[in-house]
């Protein structure tokens, strides 16, 4: 019986240790990541992915990109292809840390969640092809300078021409006065030499 109990326990202590050697090993765990973990970037990329040791569950999983800021620059287009997951980027242009973090549900494990880093150099030309449309902007304000001015001539000709209108109308005005006044005094005139002459008849 005791050489029995014996072999018995050693047979549980042996199984015990191969059911506990063997979960380690089916452990879900991070294989590889695009971009690397601290790599330092000067071209953007258009994605990121992390690649588990272990297949992934279609739905539950999540994989976000932030700035240097914390504002997040993935698209949300989150695709799983069995041990991969890769979501999108919006275009880059912040120079600093990226930081992606990961939360990946397996079948036969726990979630797989844990964050990296990645330096992106954003082009120095980004900054230094701003000035170049600034003479194209300030090219089309000098037309209209030259039309307000244009404009302005042609406010000034009209004004002078009523001014020159008015000046002519009301010497039209005085000048059909002084005849009007005329015509009546020479009529007055009339009427005064010929009344002397009725008063003798």
């Amino acid at each position: 019986m005791k050489k029995f109990s014996r072999m018995s326990a050693l047979g549980l202590l042996v199984i015990a240790s191969f059911t506990l050697g063997a979960h380690p090993a089916l452990a879900n765990s991070l294989a590889s990541t695009s971009p690397a973990v601290g790599s330092v970037l000067q071209t953007a990329p258009n994605a990121v992915s992390v690649t588990a040791t272990g297949s992934l569950l279609d739905q539950g999983n999540t994989l976000t990109v932030t700035d240097p800021t914390g504002t997040e620059v993935d698209d949300g287009s989150l695709t799983i292809s069995d041990t991969t997951a890769v979501v999108g980027l919006k275009p880059l242009t912040a120079t600093g840390i990226y930081t992606v973090s990961y939360s990946l549900l397996s079948a036969t494990d726990a979630p797989l969640t844990g964050s990296f880093t990645f330096l992106f150099n954003a082009p120095s030309t980004i900054t230094t092809s701003s000035p170049s449309p600034t003479p194209i902007s300030n090219a089309p304000t000098a037309a209209p300078t030259k039309s307000n001015t244009g404009s302005s001539a042609a406010n000034i000709a009209v004004i002078i021409l009523f001014i020159v209108a008015t000046l002519v109308g009301l010497f039209l005005v005085w000048y059909a006065r002084m005849i009007w006044s005329e015509s009546r005094t020479h009529k007055s005139q009339k009427s005064k030499k010929r009344s002397p002459k009725k008063a003798s008849e």
